[in-house]
């Protein structure tokens, strides 16, 4: 189904480079709000930028894929030092597939990451790449959110994906 991911994480910094080299993916595209870091923040928990850090060593190709606006997105890809696609209208495929192509990577071996079913993973389905959920940072604070997070639940219940065994780090 559409809105399923292929994978599922508890958190991104569980995802390791033995792993996505064993699924054949060298380019991550990366959500930004409740993936990367809590909504609107600026800062970057130090497990991400330890994570980022280890992507980057072992070749992994990154990039930011976002919907938030350009104001929000460019100065924290800047500190990351990371590409960045903002307004990015997920779930429409077309900026991911854009995004790849600069990348230079081909669909099989590109994923995108983020902790939405009805954007991030859909986006993922519809521009034919590998779509990794991850759960979100925090608890939505907004009543539409929650009512998507309710949602999701349900749909996550019905596909029944488990977690993937990530590699093992400290809870901070």
């Amino acid at each position: 189904m559409l809105l399923y991911p292929a994978y599922r994480f508890r958190r991104i910094w569980e995802i390791s480079p033995q792993w996505l080299a064993q699924k054949k993916i060298a380019v991550l595209l990366l959500d930004v709000d409740n993936t990367l870091t809590t909504h609107d923040n600026p800062q970057v928990d130090p497990r991400v930028l330890d994570w980022l850090q280890e992507m980057r060593a072992s070749g992994i190709r990154l990039a930011i894929l976002s919907n938030n606006r350009q104001e929000r997105v460019e100065p924290f890809a800047r500190m990351l030092g990371l590409e960045f696609f903002s307004r990015a209208k997920k779930p429409l495929g077309y900026r991911a597939r854009r995004a790849m192509e600069l990348l230079g990577a081909g669909k099989k071996e590109t994923a995108v990451i983020g902790d939405q079913l009805f954007t991030d993973i859909l986006c993922g389905r519809l521009a034919g790449l590998v779509p990794i959920l991850v759960e979100p940072m925090e608890p939505e604070p907004f009543l539409f959110f929650k009512m998507k997070r309710f949602l999701e639940k349900r749909l996550l219940y019905r596909c029944n994906i488990p977690f993937e065994t990530g590699k093992d780090r400290k809870e901070a």
